[in-house]
């Protein structure tokens, strides 16, 4: 029997209800398919700081790195400054644990209606790969006598040969088990270094995989397209920021942030990856039981892919997908089941799904 050890991290706001929901779903999928998830909860995040000082403990870092998998629930507080969630936790941990992919599928779940009322499930089928170690969010730049006339700012973007490819080879491979099309989201006629660059690299890789229909498109295209023809995309590959802004635009087409799952993805398993929903604490509804965890239940069926566990993988996915087709949804999408309405539902699903058992 494999035993995988899972870091929760809780983080803030809703993180507190809806990790410990996905959570329940993982160890009834893992029950089911004989093996272990052994989990030990974590308490960092926005309120650590509040506490300690800082977003993890000294050697958080390193208890993470003893672990198989990171997941994840979201981190920020209305009261602590919301440029150091990112700093101090999400980005530290992304890129100490050369966490270059992020993985964010977009699909329409059954029994819920897009946004897009003339969309179908066929329609909205695509996965954005976002490289995430480098491109906007290095965070390399800084504010010169910001407080006179002559006050700036500057913030740098880097781009290297070898963070192109890495996650250039990840998005093909990808798009050979998928529907072999590609899209590389850009916006290369206005960032005529940095991006061309981007392009010109991701074109070089492209030639080593001649299976796969390869375009690009610029990123105001790619937002329109996300709206009015769904159906272009497969696989898309973009950088850091475009990444981030479309992922949302994703989560909205498939009717909330809430359904939204992630992964940030170390390839070659040299350190744990961290698995996350898209969006973030919500700690205007924390405590009050209504938290959509959906987003966060997927997050763990592509932790379990991650694993090797493609079966009990599945097997998650198709209890969400038989949560929203009888019509069990949070208050996000118009329904009133709570938080743990949604793990129960999820969780007697698996048992009764005679696939994968």
């Amino acid at each position: 029997m494999n035993t995988y050890r899972i870091a929760a991290v809780h983080g803030d706001g809703i993180g507190h209800e809806i990790v410990p929901a996905g959570m329940k779903v993982l160890h009834a999928a893992a029950q089911k398919h004989g093996f272990t998830l052994e989990s030990e909860t974590f308490l960092w995040g926005a309120g650590y700081y509040q506490e300690h000082g800082d977003f993890l403990p000294e050697n958080g870092l390193e208890i993470m790195k003893s672990f198989d998998a990171v997941y994840f629930g979201a981190v920020g507080l209305p009261e602590v400054d919301d440029t150091l969630p990112f700093k101090l936790f999400t980005n530290l941990v992304r890129t100490a644990f050369k966490q270059y992919v992020n993985y964010r599928p977009v699909k329409l779940f059954d029994g819920i209606e897009s946004p897009l009322r003339s969309k179908t499930q066929s329609d909205i089928d695509f996965v954005i790969i976002r490289e995430n170690n480098e491109g906007e969010f290095v965070q390399t730049g800084r504010q010169l006598y910001p407080d006179n006339p002559e006050g700036m700012a500057c913030d740098t973007t880097i781009m290297t040969r070898a963070g192109i490819e890495r996650v250039a080879h990840y998005a093909f491979k990808l798009a050979q088990k998928r529907r072999k099309s590609l899209t590389n989201v850009t916006k290369s006629n206005t960032l005529i270094h940095t991006l061309a660059y981007w392009d010109r690299i991701i074109a070089e890789v492209a030639e080593q995989y001649p299976d796969v229909a390869y375009k690009k498109m610029y990123v105001d295209a790619a937002s329109a397209n996300f709206v009015l023809h769904p159906e272009y995309f497969d696989v898309i590959l973009t950088t850091n920021m475009i990444g981030d802004i479309l992922s949302d635009l994703g989560g909205a087409i498939m009717g909330s942030l809430g359904l939204g799952g992630s992964g940030n993805l170390n390839p070659e398993g040299t350190f744990p990856s961290m698995f996350e929903p898209i969006h973030g604490s919500a700690p205007d509804i924390a405590g009050l039981n209504i938290a959509n965890p959906v987003g966060q239940i997927w997050s763990g069926a592509i932790m379990l892919e991650h694993l090797g566990e493609t079966a009990a993988a599945q097997d998650v996915m198709y209890a969400i997908n038989q949560v929203t087709a009888s019509g069990n949804l949070t208050k996000d999408m118009g329904g009133n089941a709570t938080t743990d309405d949604i793990a129960n539902r999820a969780i007697d699903a698996l048992a009764v799904n005679p696939v994968n058992a």
